[in-house]
C-alpha cells in the first residue's frame, strides 16, 4: 500500500466497514485507494464513475443526472480531488441518497466556499478531508 493512500484508505476501512455499498466520484486514473477498499472491504460494493471513465472497471455518469441504481443503499460517497465545482453536487448526491460524504481536495485547495457549514474538515494521520455525516435519525 502506498504511503499517499494507506491514512485515507485506513479511515474509510476503519469506519465504513460495514457498509453494504460505497461510490467513488470523479475516479479518473487514481485507482489505487478503490482497488485498497475492494481488497480489504470483501463484502461491501464498491461502485467507481467519471464522466470519461479510464477502463471498463469505471461506470460512465453524469452526477447532474444520477442513475439511482449506482448510489441507492451506499454508506459512503467519496471523492479525491474533485474540482471546486463539482463538491456541491458531490453533496447533493450524498444528501438524495441519504449517504455520508467525503470529499479530498488537493492539499493546495480549500472545499467549496457553500459547503463549509456542511463539511467537517478531519485531520486523520497524515491526511485531511471533509466529511459529511447524516444526521442519526436519518435512514
Amino acid at each position: 500500500m502506498s504511503n499517499i493512500w494507506s491514512s485515507f484508505t485506513e479511515y474509510i476501512i476503519n469506519n465504513y466497514s460495514n457498509s453494504k455499498k460505497i461510490v467513488e466520484v470523479g475516479v479518473g486514473r487514481i485507482l489505487e485507494p478503490s482497488n485498497i477498499l475492494k481488497e480489504t472491504l470483501n463484502s461491501t460494493v464498491i461502485n467507481l464513475v467519471d464522466i470519461h471513465p479510464a477502463n471498463d472497471e469505471i461506470i460512465q455518469e453524469d452526477i447532474y443526472q444520477p442513475t439511482d441504481e449506482i448510489y441507492e443503499y451506499a454508506n459512503l460517497i467519496y471523492s479525491i480531488r474533485p474540482p471546486e465545482e463539482l463538491q456541491e453536487a458531490i453533496v447533493n448526491l450524498g444528501i438524495k441518497y441519504n449517504a455520508n460524504i467525503i470529499i479530498k481536495p488537493l492539499f493546495t485547495e480549500e472545499i467549496n466556499v457553500n459547503l463549509q457549514n456542511k463539511l467537517k474538515l478531519v485531520n486523520y494521520k497524515k491526511t485531511a478531508f471533509y466529511e459529511y455525516k447524516r444526521k442519526k435519525h436519518d435512514k
